[in-house]
């Protein structure tokens, strides 16, 4: 029995080893250097980047990241992956961290990844396989999951706004053999869906058959006039205007030479307007037509919407930014969610909440000094029109 026992306790741990084996973190870019990041050439005015862990942080050395320096530029850097990421029958695991210190109002702070690059031309316009993270502008906030498909890059249908603040956020992302994904957002759960219903990937299943005509006696009016409604016999008696009541002749009014005065005329509150029956619903309504649908003859199934066209080589950040100071940070692919989740926690989750009060504590600063200088404002224009008064009298 012992003996049993401990080849089921060998042959537990082989089951495991293998199963460790399996998944597999490909890369995780902490920023402790820039080394292999390439500055794009493709033009002579990319914003400057740097490392930095910003103005506010717990561990400077651990939160290091690459920062966008300057206000209003395009940035374009990218680095190769030590190896090709291939996601052949297993899922593919991204996840990074971004931080915007600087308010942003308008800028993207997502990556992109690639399978091809020439790291020196790299523009908005090459061509990758997934564009992954938060763009803001304005009003617009979302978070983008662009996959391109056949050479078309295909929005993602559900809208998701991206975390707010100045403190770290990490967007993770689980592409998975069975054409579904999981977005979570620091940590945690955020959704999940197909791959073929949440992008306009592939045509659809079905398209209505225009041979189906509307029949001719389908009701489309959901109201109608009440046959049983009619216009009481007093509604046209007052007139649309009447005489001003108020109305007092001014008393430079000459008749000789301004005619027989006359009160003008104001809307008449009593009067009604056109008389209209009232709505009620059509008991005849079949709702709104729409013809049958039918199998799409264009429609082919394809089972590896998932996988990359080729194995996954780079990974770029190509963005616009009006406010600079965006850092990313921890950038990480593997194949195991909760492995890529269980470094996150180390990374991200043992300085989330000491950042989060760190970042409280500045905006409480900010509002207090805020409140100062309005105070201080008000003061002094209080003081500046006692002293125009004051000129004013000595006058």
């Amino acid at each position: 029995m012992a003996q049993r026992a401990t080849l089921a306790a060998i042959l537990g741990v082989l089951i495991l080893c293998v199963s460790l084996g399996q998944a597999e973190v490909f890369f995780h870019e902490e920023f402790n250097t820039m080394d292999g990041w390439v500055q794009s050439e493709h033009s002579s005015d990319y914003g400057k980047t740097g490392l930095s862990a910003g103005e506010m942080h717990v561990d400077a050395e651990k939160e290091q990241g690459l920062k966008l320096m300057e206000d209003s530029k395009f940035y374009s850097i990218s680095k190769k992956l030590p190896k090709p990421v291939s996601n052949e029958n297993k899922p593919l695991v991204i996840s990074y961290s971004v931080k915007n210190e600087q308010k942003l109002t308008c800028g993207g702070g997502y990556l992109k990844f690639f399978s091809k690059l020439d790291q020196k031309d790299l523009h908005g316009e090459s061509p990758y396989w997934l564009m992954f993270g938060p763009d803001v502008c304005g009003a617009k906030k979302l978070v983008h999951i662009i996959l391109n498909y056949n050479g078309k890059n295909h929005l993602w249908k559900k809208t998701l706004p991206p975390k707010d603040g100045k403190a770290t956020h990490v967007y993770t992302l689980q592409i998975a053999p069975n054409n579904t994904y999981q977005l979570y957002l620091d940590g945690t759960y955020a959704l999940a869906g197909s791959l073929e219903e949440d992008w306009e990937i592939l045509p659809p299943k079905s398209i209505p058959d225009k041979s189906v005509k509307k029949p001719e006696d389908w009701v489309d009016d959901d109201m109608i006039d009440d046959p049983n409604d009619k216009k009481p016999e007093d509604w046209d008696n007052e007139p649309a205007t009447v005489t001003d009541p108020d109305a007092v002749k001014p008393e430079d009014w000459d008749e000789s030479e301004d005619g027989e005065w006359e009160a003008p005329q104001v809307p008449n509150p009593k009067h009604r307007g056109p008389w209209k029956p009232r709505r009620i619903s059509n008991p005849d309504f079949k709702g709104v037509w729409e013809p049958p649908q039918i199998p799409n003859p264009e429609y082919k199934e394809e089972p590896n919407l998932y996988r990359t066209p080729a194995p996954l080589q780079y990974v770029g950040i190509d963005v616009w930014q009006v406010e600079g100071g965006t850092i990313f940070d921890n950038i990480i692919i593997g194949s195991d969610l909760e492995e890529v989740l269980a470094v996150v926690k180390s990374t991200y989750g043992v300085m989330a909440e000491k950042e989060l009060e760190l970042v409280q504590e500045q905006e409480k600063e900010e509002a207090k000094l805020q409140a100062e200088s309005s105070k201080n404002a008000e003061s002094a224009s209080s003081s500046e029109d006692s002293h125009d008064t004051d000129a004013e009298e000595d006058l």
